[in-house]
């Protein structure tokens, strides 16, 4: 993995060396700001990238038709990488060199980001709010990323130390993709279990297509395996607890991290996925529909989309997009790089649709700090614990 990454990094800053006549103020004319997104809407994410980037778009359709952002409209071209790194690089290139995008918003995928951060921070482009919760979005500190939420690795860890109390568990395991986001799962993991006197007793690695999870959960029951941690694909995920159970394995509990924690997976007909776990940086959408902004961006979602609910990619979409427009509207009718930096830094505010406080500042470039854990209880996921970080 760390090879496709630096060969992918090298093909963007290639890219750098192309001649164009736009700076810092690229994407940014007296009546428009053109915003990307390098996204997964068919591969195995697709479930968060599709709705997150249809969600976007309502919000800043609603803001255009009220008359844009200091007289300039929002213009959101989105690219479809399939979670596929050649699809990936070729995407970010067209979006920084051909449409020349201001700034980058949802792009999907732990090693797709980071294999774009030459590109961007050559051309100082912000990455905001990527659908990706590693380390790296967000650590160290720099001046064009801000990530949107908790780290997976700060997730993983949290939902570990709660769920190993509650279970009285003792040996830690872990399910993941051998890439940059299942290796912070599986670091987490191994981290929590050391750290809080557990044991870390067995793993399996896996393929984006792979479906046959039989022989996996087989190695780990034997291996006396009572937590099991997960960094895989959503469909991946509710085949292997369904298969946990078709199996017998009832002492083996399931725990992901925010790229787990969808609201399908509650879903899934027969209950199968009844008993799951997951750490994230926001609420499910669906256990509040008490709250009168989550009714109205229901009622407005599913209009638009036909779908039957808004799912957490929905969510997202929506949450990223909102912090997008504070910024920009904070950065006033001056828009570059550095103003943008100023108007996220000086963001504060409590986003009722994800449920979480959103609060960026020179000196942290992280949206939410709640880990939040939940578990799915019938046909919805309920809410444990809150934890501070």
């Amino acid at each position: 993995m760390k090879t496709t990454l630096k060969i992918a990094a090298t093909a963007l800053a290639l890219a750098t060396a192309m001649p164009s006549v736009a700076r810092a103020e690229q994407g940014v004319t007296e009546t428009e700001i053109l915003i990307g997104s390098n996204n997964d809407l068919s591969g195995i994410f697709a479930p968060f990238g599709g709705p997150a980037t249809q969600a976007a778009q309502l919000v800043f359709d609603k803001v255009n038709a009220a008359g844009g952002i200091h007289g300039r409209k929002i213009r959101f071209v989105v690219e479809d990488h399939g979670y596929q790194m050649p699809k990936a690089i070729q995407g970010m290139n067209k979006l920084v060199n051909g449409d020349k995008v201001f700034a980058m918003l949802l792009s999907l995928g732990t090693p797709m980001n980071m294999a774009a951060f030459p590109l961007l921070e050559a051309k100082k482009i912000p990455n905001v709010a990527p659908l990706t919760a590693a380390r790296q979005m967000n650590e160290p500190l720099h001046p064009l990323r801000y990530a949107a939420t908790a780290s997976y690795y700060s997730q993983i860890k949290a939902g570990v130390n709660y769920l190993a109390k509650e279970k009285g568990a003792t040996k830690i395991c872990a399910m993941y993709l051998p890439t940059d986001f299942g290796k912070e799962i599986r670091e987490g993991a191994g981290d929590a279990a050391s750290e809080g006197g557990l044991e870390f007793a067995s793993e399996t690695t896996h393929k984006p297509d792979d479906s046959d999870f039989v022989g996996a959960l087989q190695k780990l029951n034997a291996d006396g395996c009572q937590i099991v941690t997960m960094a895989m694909g959503v469909r991946q995920t509710i085949a292997i607890v369904a298969t946990a159970k078709k199996l017998g394995f009832a002492d083996m509990s399931f725990m992901g991290a925010s790229a787990g924690f969808h609201s399908v997976m509650a879903k899934v007909p027969g209950g199968v996925t009844e008993g799951y776990y997951a750490a994230a940086g926001w609420s499910d959408l669906l256990s509040r529909m008490g709250n009168p902004a989550v009714q109205a961006f229901f009622k407005e979602y599913t209009e638009a989309s036909g779908e039957k609910f808004p799912g957490t990619g929905a969510l997202l979409g929506h949450s990223g997009a909102t912090t997008m427009v504070k910024a920009l509207e904070a950065a006033g009718k001056d828009l570059n790089a550095e103003t943008f930096q100023k108007g996220i830094e000086s963001l504060n505010y409590k986003d009722e649709i994800s449920d979480n406080m959103v609060d960026y500042s020179a000196e942290d470039h992280q949206g939410a700090d709640e880990i939040i854990i939940s578990v799915i209880e019938g046909d919805n996921w309920k809410e444990l614990a809150r934890i501070e970080q």
